[in-house]
């Protein structure tokens, strides 16, 4: 099972110092992937898959307009919005934005997006000032980290809603990565079935510090609860931040005309959220050791 991608474990051996290579280094390399053209498609339902090749994107068809679920980079708001226009959408019928997490690689193009649509952006409320003054959490001053900033809308907790025609989709509160980390739930049509759908935030720990002076307050508590809360959650469908959280290349392969859809996959989320809590004790341990011997 994948429990991280080769650069999320690269970021995280960066936030322990176990490795040499400096974060411009990582950004660099990573940059590859994130900006890398990934063509468009339907994944499932009203659920349209708009990102790169390493970053994930999804566009939410409704009856009165688009949703659009994160963006990627600053560099690849372009080819985002050439994607939406691809499946034969228009960026200007976006209507609602909204994030997963405050990272420079899924609120890059919120400021431009914002500005030629008008659309609201909906955030988790703990991740407002970070979206709002366009930095990591912790590392504020780090400009290898910043964004543009942008004004929201909305600011969202545990259980609250957001409708836009026929579609309706639940926020989750799932703190850790970032601290206004906000899971997204919905349902779709599968043929004669209805599915749900999790666009999971993230678990991962990546840049964040953990002991000493963490990345923020009560962070180590809130991974903790995230984990519990989401493996106890029935979801039918995981997507993600990242495509290799949930395997997205391999099942698109695997999309016949006429065949069960492959993301369709029950219990993924238990056993993908089960080997994010193995490796969070592991990178604990680590940065605690780490600490113990300054």
């Amino acid at each position: 099972m994948r429990i991280l991608s080769a650069g999320l474990c690269a970021l995280a051996l960066l936030a322990t110092g176990a490795q040499a290579q400096t974060l411009k280094a990582f950004l660099a390399t990573a940059m590859q992937r994130w900006t890398a053209p990934f063509e468009p498609f339907q994944l499932i339902g009203n659920i349209y898959y708009v990102g790169t090749e390493g970053i994930a994107v999804y566009v939410i068809k409704t009856s009165q307009g688009l949703i659009l679920m994160d963006t990627a980079v600053p560099q690849s708001t372009g080819m985002i919005k050439d994607n939406i226009a691809k499946l034969g959408f228009k960026v200007s019928d976006i209507k609602i934005v909204l994030n997963s997490h405050a990272h420079i690689d899924h609120t890059g193009g919120f400021a431009e997006i914002k500005k030629e649509t008008g659309a609201q952006l909906v955030a988790g409320e703990r991740d407002k000032p970070l979206l709002e003054g366009g930095y990591y959490p912790g590392d504020e001053k780090n400009e290898d980290l910043t964004f543009p900033a942008v004004k929201v809308d909305r600011t969202v907790k545990e259980g609250d809603k957001v409708t836009l025609g026929d579609t309706t989709l639940t926020a989750h509160a799932t703190p850790g990565h970032s601290p206004g980390c906000t899971s997204w739930e919905m349902t779709v049509k599968d043929g004669d079935q209805n599915r749900e759908v999790l666009f999971f935030c993230s678990g991962t720990v990546a840049l964040n510090r953990l002991v000493g002076q963490p990345t923020y307050a009560g962070i180590v508590d809130d991974y903790r609860a995230t984990y519990l809360k989401a493996k106890a959650m029935k979801i039918d469908v995981l997507l993600g931040p990242h495509p290799e959280v949930y395997g997205m290349q391999a099942k698109r392969a695997q999309m016949k005309d006429g065949a069960p859809n492959p993301f369709v996959k029950p219990g993924e989320l238990a056993t993908y959220v089960t080997g994010l809590s193995v490796e969070f004790d592991k990178q604990l341990a680590k940065q605690t050791a780490a600490l113990e011997k300054k």
